[in-house]
């Protein structure tokens, strides 16, 4: 199994599982909350059939990587992605980032990436700020992430079903863009992450990322379901696509939250085009 080491918790590795296949340009893919770089499957073949190297990796907390009692911030989260990046000696490369991903792809990218990353990939991303505050009066009020994270303390299994279940919008798409048995692959692979991760990263959601948006400059590519119940399209995706070097924006109509899963040809197709571009 294929690792690299992030740091030490007490007599203790913390190692971080990641897969590197194919041959190219090399392709960075960062998941979402609570899963792994198998979130992934609907995307890595294309790109891998398309020509590109591909390079997946479980955020510290989840999937097959060490569950530490700590650093589930994003300072650290782009501290880790950095380590990978070095590990496999990487000087130009795109990263594409999923939800809570697209948060390490602005904050790794702002802070060790300026030279390196060539292209960036937001797709249901949590950027550019979704906290609501003073200066930002449409964002998601903190006792809604209150409630998120009651919900696990209280019951994370049963909150998980929920989660997913507006993940997928799986009252409108169940049966014919998602079907059972993908909802509970997902659970299967949620269930097995850190419980303390889980819970801790719900703090970061709220992390304002407008100046590590402003640092970058390189071509962005934008993709958002229009029907997004975990991250709503007009406090995020339609407002990082305002960034001027975005050079698509790509609204997938009745797309939920998981649109690399449920949408994956729409997805792909804008996703190859613009990194062969």
């Amino acid at each position: 199994m294929a690792t690299f080491t992030v740091g030490t918790e007490n007599s203790t590795p913390i190692e971080l599982y990641y897969e590197d296949l194919g041959t190219g340009y090399p392709v960075i893919l960062v998941h979402g909350f609570p899963l792994s770089g198998a979130s992934w499957e609907k995307q890595v073949p294309a790109l891998l059939e398309a020509g590109f190297r591909v390079i997946t990796y479980d955020r510290r907390g989840f999937g097959k990587s060490s569950q530490p009692s700590g650093g589930y911030d994003y300072d650290t989260f782009a501290a880790d992605l950095h380590h990978l990046v070095t590990k496999l000696e990487l000087d130009d490369f795109a990263l594409v980032g999923f939800s809570m991903g697209g948060g390490e792809v602005a904050r790794h990218s702002a802070q060790y990436g300026l030279r390196t990353v060539s292209k960036a990939v937001f797709i249901g991303a949590v950027t550019p700020f979704l906290a609501k505050a003073e200066d930002n009066p449409d964002g998601v009020p903190q006792e809604v992430f209150e409630g998120i994270k009651a919900g696990i303390r209280a019951d994370r299994p049963s909150f998980l079903s929920g989660f997913f279940a507006n993940f997928f919008n799986t009252d409108v798409l169940g049966g014919t863009k998602i079907t059972e048995q993908a909802v509970q692959a997902n659970w299967n692979i949620a269930i097995g992450a850190s419980p303390i991760a889980t819970h801790a990263v719900v703090d970061t959601w709220g992390t304002d990322f407008r100046s590590d948006l402003e640092k970058l400059d390189l071509p962005i590519l934008v993709i958002h379901g229009d029907s997004d119940r975990i991250v709503p399209i007009g406090i995020s995706g339609a407002k990082t696509a305002e960034h001027p070097l975005v050079r698509e924006f790509v609204t997938v109509k009745d797309g939920p939250h998981a649109v690399n899963w449920t949408h994956a040809e729409e997805v792909n197709a804008a996703l190859i085009s613009f990194l062969k571009s």
